[in-house]
């Protein structure tokens, strides 16, 4: 990813995302996005741009395997966790959803994740902390809880599921408030294009409708060149 494309990436919302890889692909039909309504720890902060790095963890009930497997595997998903190249982001399932009660993301886990220069976190699962989360570390997340439960890493580099969202290692996250979406390899090329194309056609619709005097007959003659040029 070029400097250029991750900054145009982190600067636009999911949903233009969303609408220029239809542009890109020149159809619609684009269905890699999560489902339902998701909450954003920073709402107002850029968008969660990077490549996925996946694991699952539980939380419902103590784990079933020996203690030191347990720690063994959490010290190999911090260890995985820091070797990501930038930008990384953090893609979690949690399996016990939609039942989640373990907020694995709260101040500690967030600021370590920082450190390791990760982007951010989407997950299925709880957040917490929500005061503490450092300023550059967005979540996105299932839910808000007070409790970690007995939250622990079950597995690390895996295929994982996130709001009907299906993500392997290394997909391109594009991720904020409104849910999150993979960008297809096939448009990694002319995704930045699209995106210029897009804004460029929504403002045939957006600066008219601004204007003092926009009525109906206005609405209609920018409609159709809108029309002309939208995927």
């Amino acid at each position: 990813m070029t400097p250029s494309l991750l900054k145009l990436l982190r600067s636009v919302d999911t949903p233009t995302v969303c609408n220029a890889i239809e542009v890109a692909q020149g159809q619609r039909g684009f269905d890699r996005f999560t489902r339902g309504t998701m909450l954003c720890s920073a709402p107002d902060e850029l968008a969660i741009v990077g490549y996925a790095r996946t694991a699952k963890i539980a939380a419902v009930a103590p784990p079933s395997e020996e203690p030191e497997v347990i720690k063994t595997r959490r010290m190999a998903y911090y260890e995985y966790m820091a070797s990501a190249s930038d930008p990384s982001v953090v893609v979690i399932e949690d399996t016990d959803f939609p039942d989640c009660i373990g907020a694995f993301w709260g101040e500690i886990n967030t600021t370590v994740h920082k450190g390791f220069g990760l982007a951010g976190t989407l997950t299925n699962g709880v957040m917490r902390d929500l005061g503490d989360v450092p300023t550059g570390y967005p979540v996105v997340a299932g839910s808000i809880g007070p409790s970690h439960g007995f939250v622990h890493v079950k597995e690390i580099k895996t295929p994982v599921e996130v709001f009907g969202l299906r993500v392997s290692e290394g997909d391109l996250i594009h991720a904020d408030r409104h849910g999150a979406v993979v960008v297809p390899t096939d448009v990694y090329n002319s995704i930045e294009a699209a995106i210029s194309k897009l804004l460029a056609t929504e403002n045939l619709i957006l600066e008219p409708a601004k204007r003092e005097g926009f009525d109906f007959k206005a609405f209609q003659a920018a409609w159709e060149e809108f029309e002309k040029q939208r995927t």
